[in-house]
């Protein structure tokens, strides 16, 4: 009996001399646990911050790119400038600055004179150009139909393109049967394509063609008539009015950027 309590007292010794290990064990395995933890989230922090890297790179690379295309924009709007500059000294000189060539006559070895030039009237060179904003009555009181023509048409010029608009307007409503009138309703229709008014620049456009088909502006007025139905989305109508261009004008202008644009937006069909 005694040799039975005995081992009961030492299995209880051993069991409370062993439980202090035991927990000192738990105690490790939770300082171990919260150790790997620590490391997990440290991990998690540094794929976040790779994360925030990687997107400021493509940030950077996405201002680069939009400061790129601001500079092409700026560009673009610089060449259409010229481009309106260029077509403006054109129609100067053949609406009357400079002197034609006569051939000379057969079998004289010397050149016939020139013919004089037909000078604009003294109110477009020696007077400023009025500055008015459309207003039809005070267009009517600044002068001759040049001078009010050129009063649009620098405005066209400058970019001003919603104040253009209105200046031709006024201009057609002072001379509808002018000798300015088909030029007049070109760049209107310039003015409203300018500014993506698709619609009104197509019909603008088909005026022209309308009241004025043998003009020297009726080619340029078709091709942008194609070019407003391609901005207003009318893809096939604008291939069809393109395909116009180049069977009525073949080997001008106006029918090489048909062709140009034909391609482009069949190029464009393809790669869809």
């Amino acid at each position: 009996m005694r040799i039975g309590i005995n081992l009961m007292l030492a299995v209880a010794a051993a069991f409370m001399a062993a439980a202090p290990a035991y927990a000192q064990r738990q105690s490790l395995a939770d300082r171990v646990g919260a150790i790997e933890q620590q490391l997990y989230n440290n991990s998690a922090n540094t794929d976040l911050l790779n994360q925030i890297t990687q997107l400021r790179q493509q940030v950077g690379q996405m201002q680069g790119t939009i400061e790129q295309l601001q500079h092409d924009n700026a560009q673009l709007k610089q060449g259409n400038q010229d481009a309106f500059l260029d077509l403006d000294e054109r129609l100067n000189r053949l609406e009357g600055g400079a002197a034609p060539v006569v051939p000379s006559a057969p079998g004289s070895n010397a050149p016939l004179p020139p013919v004089p030039a037909v000078q604009p009237p003294a109110a477009a060179t020696s007077e400023r150009p009025p500055s008015v904003h459309g207003d039809a009555g005070s267009l009517a009181v600044s002068g001759d139909e040049r001078t009010t023509y050129n009063v649009a048409f620098d405005a066209l010029k400058a970019g001003k393109y919603d104040d253009s608009a209105q200046l031709f307007l006024s201009f057609l409503e002072l001379y509808p049967s002018g000798v300015y009138a088909p030029n007049a309703l070109y760049w209107l229709g310039e003015s409203y394509y300018a500014t993506r008014n698709f619609p009104m620049a197509e019909q603008r456009f088909r005026e022209l063609i309308s009241r004025y088909p043998t003009h020297d502006k009726a080619s340029g007025g078709l091709l942008k008539v194609g070019l407003s139905q391609f901005g207003a989305g009318q893809v096939e109508q604008a291939q069809q009015t393109l395909e116009s261009v180049v069977a009525q004008y073949p080997g001008s202008d106006a029918a090489r950027t048909a062709q140009d644009r034909l391609q482009s937006i069949r190029l464009g069909q393809q790669i869809r």
